[in-house]
């Protein structure tokens, strides 16, 4: 019986990286995906008989002493992960900088082409396989590429699951679910304490701003209309990114009553003007609309496609004769900052500066956004991510 147990025991390290189907984990010989006490024993006879290397032996240790781990992520989900993770797509674009912030570029072994677009300037990126864009995956290639992890459409979750790929939703957009799936990918790819250090980070910075916010007087707090532009009049709703930055910022969304259907919905100009805001943000990439050079990371510090576009829509009908229009108060924030969670309080002092800049003073939103890039994304911080900006 030992005998034959060794034989499997070699024979699963011979094959664990070629099967496509089913998943199996180094120096499991009975398959059931965890490396026992007699399973590592046998795996050091086989390296003592010259039969494994020592970077075989190595990794079955590891197995034998981490795995399996057992992680839920914000849907509830429980997900087991029989082996370290060395493979991992996630197809959702804001996704993607969670992996940046734990250092795991890595372990992507594909994006999309959104993604890689959005995110040219991550050093790396550029040479990852592509799975489509952000509306058309292709997941025939996910499962070419063969990660031991996806996240993506979770109508797909059977057809990963069939082909031996483990399906985990995490949630990047939803400020409220953010910290536990981050956490729940950092125990996935053994990155706690990096997920750790970027939420503290995360959490000095909001404590700090929520004590600024409680010293300004309710009766002070601005009315904010919130606006994705995707097109005219598509308000930012309570589960918005936008929404909980204005929020976080001391500001009241005019849209807070609008319900939870979508993160932004259809309004009519006259809602609009009825509210009457006191300020306008627009959560916009501007790459659809501008002719040239607008917000996003660019070399360039030219600014007269923003000032066009906050032109026409100081112009538009329902935002025209609000008191945000004739003030002046009309303000473009990158949706990466608005809509993504990790950027959400940079997004929030971004609003604030310009809600409250009295409160401020001594404080630079784009100081904070410099040492997220250089800090945790590992790339060098330029372009413009708010316009206009407040001195």
């Amino acid at each position: 019986m030992r005998t034959a147990l060794l034989a499997l025991v070699c024979l699963s390290l011979i094959f664990a990286t070629a099967s496509a189907q089913g998943i199996v984990v180094p120096g499991d010989a009975d398959g059931d995906m965890i490396v026992s006490d007699e399973e590592l024993e046998l795996a050091e006879q086989s390296y003592s008989e010259g039969k494994i290397t020592s970077d075989e032996l190595e990794e079955i240790k590891h197995i034998h002493e981490k795995y399996p781990i057992t992680v839920t992520n914000s849907y509830g989900d429980t997900v087991t992960i029989y082996k370290p993770v060395n493979g991992i797509i996630s197809t959702p674009s804001w996704s993607i900088e969670m992996l940046f912030i734990l250092d795991a570029l890595d372990k992507v072994v594909g994006v999309t082409s959104t993604q890689q677009e959005v995110f040219g300037w991550i050093p790396g990126m550029d040479s990852k396989s592509t799975v489509g864009a952000w509306n058309s995956i292709d997941y025939e290639k996910i499962i070419e590429l063969n990660p031991d992890i996806v996240n993506t459409a979770f109508d797909q979750k059977d057809a990963m699951e069939h082909a031996g790929i483990t399906f985990l939703r995490l949630s990047t957009r939803n400020w409220t679910t953010f910290e536990t799936d981050l956490r729940c990918l950092g125990k996935v790819l053994e990155k706690e304490e990096r997920a750790e250090e970027f939420l503290r980070w995360n959490g000095d910075y909001k404590s700090q701003l929520a004590e600024i916010v409680d010293n300004i007087p309710s009766e002070n707090r601005l009315r904010v209309y919130g606006e994705s532009n995707h097109h005219d009049l598509f308000a930012a709703a309570p589960n918005s990114g936008l929404h909980h930055a204005i929020t976080s910022a001391g500001g009241i969304n005019i849209g807070k009553d609008l319900g939870f259907e979508s993160s932004f919905l259809d309004v009519d100009p006259e809602w609009i003007l009825t509210e009457d805001p006191d300020a306008v943000i627009i959560a916009a990439t501007m790459s659809e609309w501008a002719p040239g050079p607008a917000l996003d990371y660019y070399p360039s510090d030219t600014t007269e496609s923003l000032n066009q576009y906050l032109e026409l829509t100081r112009n538009r009908p329902g935002i025209m004769n609000t008191d945000a229009a004739n003030n002046g108060r009309i303000y473009l924030l990158h949706g990466y900052c608005s809509e993504g969670a990790p950027r959400g309080v940079i997004a929030a002092y971004y609003i604030a500066k310009w809600l409250y800049p009295e409160y401020l003073q001594d404080i630079d939103p784009n100081e904070i956004h410099e040492e997220y890039f250089e800090k945790w994304l590992g790339a060098p911080y330029q372009g413009i991510w708010a316009y206009p900006q407040e001195s």
